[in-house]
């Protein structure tokens, strides 16, 4: 069989590899000029298999009201005439109960929690390197009330076997011994050992050189038109190097999943929301993060990789501009210097900015559309990195007519009708 998977990101590349391996043809597309170079590029560096949370939960409509006047808000809405901002804003709300909040976690738990042994089996075979770390990740509670309210989140973990503990602070910083400089700053923290760093653009590029070797073609600097329906069905994909065909087809194109969908009438709610990161050289490695450190009251991400320190965090829903905001960079840095002051080279750091592509439940949308020879891979927000290989692992099975290893009815677009 013949896979044509769209998109060259983490999950369009973790696609690719396990179709690859499993005997069929494969060819990506993308219209970047390398893998990985977009939203993979930059991330925040976790693999949060344990933290994997839906943004919308209780009370979020509160703190959200609360965060607009933070001066270092994580949270930034920049409306727009655009009714699908509105729209799936309004169905983030609709999520903001107490059993969706349950739901919509233990979905993702799921397929992170599937992602964690599927990453850990591929990096077994392949010996494939990325500045990986397996050290845990530390929610880090800057407040009591921050600390009391990790009951819910402890209880579904619990529940899927995902190894935590909350940890008050002399155990926090047993967990990360840097912390030690600014005890005063926090109160304690959620430890999920099992969690993991790593650098999702290393990975990105060194899977698809993999791919590559089991006869993956890539097709890079190709813009992606339109798909063409024949019949009832798809019948190619209309790009800048012509009409490519295929026996299936796979889209991974994030954000821009929505933008090619629409035409064949087919509606997903995945919005663009816009998350930055900075990445400095560490300046002294006793004081710099020993793994992942995310710190609850700003939404952040400190995590270690390499010889650097990336920082990754804010959400700015302000549709497909791509502009990078001096003020976002002055968050980021206010929380890594906060807590790791003599940690890093902060007067090197190095903005970029990227578009993640949320769904309004946080659950991706992996399988089937109305459409037999089309499945989508694609909506995973903040957790691309943490979900590709557990998603690309499933996507592949669901394209092939493979029975799944977990439960994936629930993870499809018919969720939504």
């Amino acid at each position: 069989m013949k896979v044509l998977v769209l998109g060259a990101g983490v999950v369009g590349v973790t696609s690719a590899w396990y179709l690859a391996r499993a005997g069929h043809e494969v060819e990506v597309v993308d219209r970047q000029p390398g893998a990985g170079l977009e939203t993979s590029f930059a991330n925040a560096g976790q693999l949060s298999f344990g933290y994997s949370s839906p943004w919308a939960g209780p009370g979020i409509p509160l703190k959200a009201l609360k965060w607009m006047f933070m001066q270092h808000s994580p949270l930034v809405i920049r409306p727009r005439l655009d009714p699908a901002q509105w729209s799936w804003l309004l169905q983030m709300l609709k999520n903001c109960t107490e059993s969706a909040y349950q739901t919509n976690k233990s979905r993702m738990v799921r397929v992170s929690d599937y992602s964690r042994t599927a990453l850990a089996d591929l990096r077994e075979e392949t010996g494939i390197g990325y500045d990986g770390l397996q050290r845990g990740t530390l929610q880090l509670f800057r407040t009591q009330y921050q600390m009391d309210h990790s009951a819910d989140d402890v209880r579904i973990l619990t529940q899927s076997g995902v190894p935590c503990a909350l940890l008050d602070r002399e155990a926090c910083v047993a967990v990360e011994p840097a912390l030690a400089r600014v005890k005063d700053k926090f109160v304690g923290g959620l430890h999920t050992p099992e969690d993991e760093t790593g650098d999702a653009h290393i990975f990105t590029q060194r899977l698809a050189a993999l791919c590559a070797e089991k006869g993956v073609k890539f097709r890079y600097n190709t813009a992606i038109k339109r798909i063409l329906v024949e019949g009832g069905d798809i019948a190619g994909v209309e790009t800048s190097a012509g009409v490519l065909k295929a026996d299936r087809y796979l889209m991974a194109l994030g954000s821009f999943s929505p933008k090619l969908l629409a035409p064949l009438g087919l509606k997903i709610p995945v919005y663009p929301v816009k998350g930055y990161s900075i990445t400095v050289p560490i300046a002294d490695a006793a004081a710099a993060p020993a793994s992942t450190v995310m710190d609850e009251t700003y939404k952040i991400a400190i995590t270690r990789l390499g010889d650097r320190i990336r920082v990754g965090g804010t959400a700015e829903i302000a549709g497909y501009d791509n502009t990078l905001h001096e003020e976002r960079k002055k968050t980021l840095l206010h929380s890594v210097q906060d807590l790791y002051p003599q940690g890093g080279q902060y007067e090197q750091a190095k903005f970029w900015t990227g578009m993640r592509p949320m769904t309004p439940d946080g659950t991706p949308i992996i399988g089937p559309t109305k459409y037999s020879r089309l499945f989508l891979n694609t909506g995973h927000g903040t957790l691309g990195w943490t979900m590709s290989c557990g998603s690309g692992k499933l996507a592949a099975d669901l394209v092939t007519g493979q029975r799944p290893n977990i439960e994936y009815a629930d993870l499809a677009m018919a969720r939504y009708a």
